[in-house]
């Protein structure tokens, strides 16, 4: 993904040590914004319209790891989006600055008016923050709209609560997306994420095992428990503006049973250039088949040959040589 913006407006702040340079007042919203979705992006429309208003910058404060995964760890939902994919997505919306905390024991053990103190308006200077009315925060859980807008009355700031976006009478929410996703919906998920889904990263060194199999691979780590598809799938493959199509498998490759952290793996059709260490997009347009353990590589390859089929089948529109 591009970053569009210019380089004086855009600024990634990832501690709070780093917010002592930041000597000015802002338009805040906070949350984890995994997938900015069609529901982030009625926020970030809100934010950006009462920074220009006002003239201020617009920042979305979010949290390495997310909450959900500091608390629960494994059983944390799947991520939308890494951390860079959601940088790059906010930037690309037009948000001026983006400030990711490292969610650890400190933070956690601030109170709510601690972190209003050292974090909103210390730090960032808020002069209008827009959250949910159900946001809740600080260790001894006391932080909620109410207190907000008190302390804003005390600290020179307002709290407006966010907007509701529904489609279809479903609110939007990655907890849906993530749904949709699992159900193989494509074109609904794209509907709710207001554009195609994908996954974005760096190709890495594997073990060859496509290669030995006659179905050479580009891997991209996931670096996550567990992610939100599991299956084999058609895609569209982005490298540096050219398409390709291709067959993805993102899961744990149970055949092989060598991993214990989920992997996508990409075989383009046609395509022999050598691809790592560049970043790759691979947006998912139809699920193939779940993924599965076969009894021995020979099997495998011969589901690979027939997957492979399907999905030129698929991408040829040849509705005869469709599973």
């Amino acid at each position: 993904m591009s970053l569009a913006l210019e380089p004086s407006k855009m600024t990634f702040i990832r501690d709070l040590q780093s917010l002592q340079s930041f000597n000015q007042r802002s338009v805040v919203t906070i949350g984890s914004f995994d997938g900015v979705h069609l529901g982030h992006q009625a926020i970030l429309n809100q934010v950006k319209a009462v920074a220009a208003e006002l003239g201020l910058p617009s920042v979305v404060m979010t949290f390495e790891p997310q909450p959900q995964e500091f608390f629960s760890g494994e059983r944390a939902p799947a991520r939308l989006m890494r951390l860079r994919e959601k940088v790059d997505a906010l930037f690309e919306f037009g948000v001026d600055q983006v400030l990711c905390l490292q969610f650890n024991r400190e933070l956690r053990n601030l109170t709510a008016a601690e972190f209003v103190r050292s974090v909103l308006v210390d730090g960032l200077g808020t002069r209008h923050l827009i959250v949910g009315d159900d946001f809740r925060f600080g260790c001894d859980r006391s932080g909620d709209f109410k207190m907000l807008s008190e302390m804003g009355e005390t600290y020179d700031f307002a709290v407006q609560d966010t907007e509701t976006l529904e489609v279809d009478g479903q609110r939007v929410s990655s907890t849906l997306v993530r749904q949709i996703l699992e159900q193989g919906n494509f074109e609904r998920a794209s509907q709710l994420l207001g554009k195609p889904f994908t996954i974005t990263g760096r190709v890495v060194y594997g073990q060859q095992l496509g290669r030995e199999l006659g179905f050479p691979t580009a891997n991209v780590q996931l670096n996550r428990y567990s992610a939100p598809l599991s299956g084999v799938y058609a895609v569209l493959v982005n490298i540096d503006g050219a398409v390709y199509q291709g067959a993805a498998n993102v899961g744990l490759r149970p055949t092989v049973g060598d991993l214990l952290k989920p992997i996508l793996e990409v075989h383009l059709l046609d395509f022999e250039a050598d691809l790592y260490g560049r970043r790759i997009e691979v947006e998912f347009v139809t699920k193939i088949r779940d993924e599965e353990k076969f009894t021995s590589l020979d099997k495998l390859i011969e589901s690979i040959q027939r997957d492979v089929k399907q999905i030129r089948a698929w991408f040829a529109g040849d509705s005869e040589n469709i599973i």
